[in-house]
């Protein structure tokens, strides 16, 4: 599997810009984009999906919201326990995924 770098990727990204901003673009470049948006947009959403019935699991078991427990792990206001670890974890994950749908939806980050 063949890993892109960041700086490559910018750099591919900026040619597509200057297609764009030229006129230049074809139906079938400018299609593939949209799909590949669309791809990316329906992967978060499964993805994140996944990760809130996962916090549920914790909200049930720990009768806690998340937002509530977050600020709490936050302070310093729980112990270590593995299950609050992961509790953190997906909390931060569910947040990082909300905000790259963002971009992608709106293109403007938060």
């Amino acid at each position: 599997m063949t890993v892109y770098s960041q700086t490559q990727t910018e750099r591919d990204l900026k040619k597509l810009t200057n297609l764009v901003k030229s006129g230049q673009l074809s139906d079938s470049l400018a299609r593939n984009i949209h799909k590949l948006v669309g791809l990316e947009t329906n992967q978060l959403e499964n993805d994140l999906t996944a990760t809130e019935k996962d916090l549920a699991e914790f909200e049930r078991q720990y009768h806690l919201s998340t937002a509530d427990f977050f600020r709490q792990w936050r302070a310093g206001q729980t112990d270590d326990r593995m299950d609050y670890v992961e509790w953190a974890s997906l909390a931060q994950m569910a947040e990082n995924l909300r905000q790259r749908l963002e971009l992608l939806k709106s293109g403007n980050p938060k």
